[in-house]
């Protein structure tokens, strides 16, 4: 049986980068795995862990067929590596940083993904991005409109997104998050 594909959607400040690092090793006890995307910066920026390379180097290895998922946003390149195919028919779950703006064509591709948007209520991305110290309060009331944005948006139109709450405790939002790979759970959708 083919593992299933969790697609991890979020606006920035939802503690996406967070919640993929709580999640690996339960993820792996389930036979799961989390994938590093590629992006086109430099390895010493801040943020998740992904394989920074130049846009040169991610360019050949798309022309390459290394990618089973690639974008364009907010002037980076973005790719899933092709190994997330092997683990898939392999039977493994496998977790991806994925792109709301790219859904469509990511299930274009992968039909039976699990479409997942990581939501976090406007007081607690205040205080996160606030402890952060990356933004003015000029920049976080404008990720704030953002967020409300985001998730008040459906980009299916059709309500096939799962939304995840990231409000409270880490632990909290890992287990409800394996909830969603089982049949039985019936989670909230946009």
């Amino acid at each position: 049986m083919d593992g299933r594909l969790i697609y991890l959607m979020g606006p920035s400040g939802s503690g996406k980068d967070s919640l993929i690092e709580a999640a690996r090793q339960p993820l792996r006890s389930i036979n799961g795995e989390v994938v590093r995307r590629v992006i086109t910066r430099s390895a010493e920026s801040v943020g998740e862990d992904a394989i920074g390379v130049s846009r040169e180097e991610f360019e050949q290895r798309r022309d390459k067929g290394d990618f089973a998922l690639s974008w364009h946003a907010h002037g980076l390149d973005y790719g899933i590596p092709v190994q997330i195919d092997h683990w898939l028919e392999e039977g493994r779950h496998v977790l991806v940083n994925g792109s709301r703006g790219h859904l469509a064509e990511a299930l274009q591709r992968y039909p039976t993904l699990l479409p997942v948007l990581l939501t976090v209520q406007d007081e607690v991305l205040r205080e996160r991005l606030m402890k952060r110290g990356r933004e003015s309060l000029a920049e976080i009331e404008a990720r704030l409109r953002r967020n409300r944005l985001f998730t008040a948006e459906d980009p299916l139109g059709d309500s096939q997104i799962y939304r995840l709450d990231n409000s409270g405790e880490i632990a909290v939002t890992v287990a409800n998050l394996l909830k969603l790979l089982n049949v039985s759970a019936e989670p909230d959708r946009i």
